[in-house]
C-alpha cells in the first residue's frame, strides 16, 4: 500500500503566458506545464521547490465581496501574503472569484466558524489566487 499522495499541480487556473513563456498564474515555464503529466514525483518536487523559492508576486486585486482594491502577496508576519496570517478555511479548488480583502476574509472566517464542520466545504484563504 502506498501511503504517499501524488504531488499536485501548481496550477491555480489563472493561466496566461508572459513574454518569457512563463505562466503568470502558477509561474511555471511552458515546458514545465506541457510535461507535468509525464514528470516524475522527484522532478515535480524540484519544480515546486523552485516555485516556492521565487519572491512573491505582489498583485493588486479586487475583493469579490465588497469590490475594494487591496494588495495580495505581501504584508504577512513572515514576509508572505497577509492572508497567510489567517486560519486556513477557504479552498483554492472551490474558486468562484478573486480573493477577499482583509476585512472580508476576517468576516468570512467568522461566518464559517459558526457553521458545523460538515457544512464547511472549503479549506484555504483565497478563492482563486
Amino acid at each position: 500500500m502506498n501511503d504517499t499522495q501524488a504531488i499536485p499541480s501548481p496550477c491555480i487556473n489563472q493561466c496566461k503566458l508572459d513574454d518569457a513563456q512563463t505562466c503568470t498564474g502558477c509561474r511555471r515555464t511552458i515546458e514545465e506545464i506541457r510535461l507535468w503529466s509525464k514528470t516524475t514525483e522527484a522532478e515535480k518536487t524540484i519544480i515546486w521547490q523552485r516555485l516556492l523559492a521565487l519572491p512573491l508576486a505582489v498583485k493588486s486585486k479586487t475583493c469579490q465581496r465588497c469590490n475594494s482594491v487591496f494588495s495580495c502577496g505581501n504584508g504577512g508576519k513572515q514576509g508572505s501574503c497577509w492572508c497567510m496570517d489567517f486560519p486556513p478555511v477557504l479552498s483554492v479548488t472551490s474558486a468562484t472569484g478573486d480573493c477577499f480583502c482583509p476585512t472580508c476574509l476576517a468576516a468570512v472566517i467568522a461566518e464559517r466558524s459558526h457553521q458545523p464542520l460538515g457544512d464547511q466545504s472549503t479549506s484555504r484563504n483565497s478563492s482563486a489566487e
